[in-house]
């Protein structure tokens, strides 16, 4: 379906500028979308916030990790106590309460520590898609106020790829790409380096 889309819009642009030489010229447009996205000052921000809370939650994690891991430790030496013959019979079965019970815990354990890794992936997943969906809205406002102040009647993203990962656009003059006009207009609000972010 998009294929089929895709197609109608080029084969339409096409025509559009196929009918150049009868009617009035077509002003076409090209954007980097990618390198627009990237040179963002709230990409890199958003970037490195979700960064900052993947590693405090690697942490936790690995906190969390290091608790089974003991409680592991606990459970072979509990083990290696119970086949001790020198061990009275009130001994063997206290050390395997104990172990029982460390077992039980663990495999608690081991169950929140797979609740806590994949809730906070999906987490730290949402969070980056809403960053991601308020950064585009930020760059297609500038790119909708660019086209209209412009005057442009068609607009390529020339970082697109086609369904078979072949660029949709092919070639184009250097001056029709205006992705360096929107990374200054969107970079205007950026703090200056050292003072507090937004």
């Amino acid at each position: 379906m998009r294929k089929l889309i895709l197609s109608t819009v080029l084969a339409t642009a096409a025509m559009c500028v196929a009918a150049n030489s009868a009617n009035a010229q077509i002003k076409v447009g090209i954007v980097d979308m990618n390198t627009v996205f990237t040179s963002y000052y709230k990409t890199k921000d958003a970037e490195t916030k979700i960064n900052g809370q993947r590693a405090d939650a690697k942490k936790e994690l690995d906190q969390r990790l290091e608790g089974l891991k003991k409680l592991m430790e606990d459970i072979n030496k509990l083990n290696k106590d119970i086949e001790k013959p020198e061990l009275s019979k009130d001994g063997k079965e206290k050390a395997t309460k104990d172990r029982d019970e460390k077992i039980t815990e663990a495999r608690d354990l081991d169950r929140q520590i797979g609740e806590f890794r994949q809730a906070k992936e999906k987490q730290l997943q949402d969070q980056f898609l809403r960053m991601r969906k308020d950064i585009i809205d930020d760059i297609m406002a500038v790119v909708n106020d660019k086209v209209k102040a412009g005057g442009y009647d068609i607009v390529f993203d020339k970082s697109g790829a086609s369904m078979g990962q072949i660029p949709i656009v092919l070639y184009s003059r250097s001056d029709l790409d205006f992705s360096n006009d929107i990374i200054t207009t969107l970079n205007k609000t950026a703090p200056k380096p050292g003072s507090a972010a937004n």
